[in-house]
């Protein structure tokens, strides 16, 4: 469509409705590619399903996630530092990029919540999201919630000179209208993971916020397969996998917007399906065997141990923490829950991150270790 942005003819790309035409050609490669990812999200749901505290693992899944997301827009946040934040701790960047990363992880529990409640995965739903995910920091000044009412573009320093320009502003409501309409649609045979892989790409395509159409359109992924039932719990992710591959992905959206080849991006995506679920259930399990094996070395230490067994869940719970918080949820008193914390890092369950005599801060490391892999701030892929 050439429309007039800026006093400049521009020419932005109105996406054709869904499912795509002619429909989505299965088969050879691309059968292969669905079938290992929907066995690696089978396992991955099987595996959620048989953990001792699956809260434990969501909370610091969605963590990494958040922090993954927010990096592939800009923001130099390392899951530490948004532990720190949670904590009311100084993090090691600008606020701006902790609160951005903070807001990540309201805006999915917002989302999940809602389905949970029963309520349908809609653009009303998409649009609650978006406010959450924009409500502080940057980004709090381009109209939360709403769907932008102004051209946007991706590259360049104007519509004219884009890399890529989305529907204008008049066309966004139609757009996501019939997005709205493919997620639910039950007549088109469509697997989810097929699904989910068109309607990430038809998003991101309609870019039909002003920020934060990244954010959105990758937690979109994991809403619909929980919602659909794919997955019990919010445990598959393709951050890490775009971050990896980020000139492949943004060269198939293109691919798909100027020759309509659904099947190559269909093929990427899955992959990026299987391989992040298969890593979702290594972490789940290195973690299971972290954790039984640091207990094991606690309980042969007699009357020590009930202590520091203690304080070593609530480090489970949260890998950072401070001796003030430990007493609280353990119970213990503080001199007690301060030894059984000497004792973890004696061991080197735990270890100690200020430096300080007092306000200090514990850590589990290699739970932290675990977790934050990919997620170092300033690697880039």
């Amino acid at each position: 469509m050439v429309t007039s942005t800026g006093g400049e003819r521009v020419r932005a790309f109105v996406p054709a409705p869904l499912p795509p035409r002619p429909p989505v050609a299965f088969g050879g490669d691309l059968q292969r590619a669905f079938e290992a990812a929907q066995h690696a999200v089978g396992s991955l749901d099987g595996v959620s399903a048989l953990l001792p505290d699956k809260s434990l693992f969501i909370y610091a899944y969605v963590r990494k996630e958040a922090v993954l997301s927010s990096q592939i827009e800009g923001t130099q946040s390392s899951l530490l530092d948004l532990l720190l934040f949670e904590l009311d701790e100084a993090p090691g960047v600008p606020i701006d990029d902790v609160t951005e990363v903070s807001n990540y992880v309201a805006a999915l529990e917002h989302g999940l919540s809602r389905l949970r409640g029963g309520f349908p995965l809609s653009n009303r739903l998409i649009r609650e999201i978006h406010e959450v995910l924009l409500s502080r920091g940057r980004g709090s000044g381009k109209l939360p919630g709403e769907f932008r009412r102004s051209q946007n573009w991706l590259g360049g320093t104007r519509p004219g000179d884009a890399v890529f320009v989305p529907p204008p502003h008049a066309e966004v409501e139609a757009c996501m209208a019939d997005l709205e309409q493919f997620l639910h649609a039950d007549d088109d045979a469509l697997p989810v993971l097929i699904r989910a892989g068109i309607a990430h790409l038809q998003f991101e395509t309609i870019h039909p916020f002003l920020d934060g159409n990244g954010r959105v359109g990758r937690l979109l992924i994991t809403l619909l397969l929980c919602h659909t039932g794919a997955l019990r719990e919010p445990l598959l992710y393709l951050s890490l996998y775009f971050k990896a591959h980020r000139s492949t992905y943004y060269d198939l959206l293109d691919v798909v917007r100027r020759d309509g080849d659904w099947e190559r991006w269909l093929a990427f995506f899955l992959e990026g399906v299987r391989s992040t679920a298969v890593g979702a259930v290594a972490t789940a399990e290195q973690l299971g065997e972290l954790f039984q094996a640091d207990r094991t070395r606690l309980e042969p230490l007699k009357r020590r141990a009930g202590s520091a067994l203690r304080v070593h869940e609530a480090l489970k719970a949260r890998p950072i923490s401070s001796i003030q918080e430990v007493s609280r949820t353990t119970q213990l008193s503080f001199p007690a829950a301060s030894k059984a914390m000497d004792l973890l890092i004696e061991l080197g369950i735990a270890r100690e991150l200020t430096g300080q005599r007092r306000n200090r801060l514990f850590a589990y490391g290699q739970y932290l270790g675990i977790l934050s892999e990919g997620t170092e701030r300033g690697v880039t892929p």
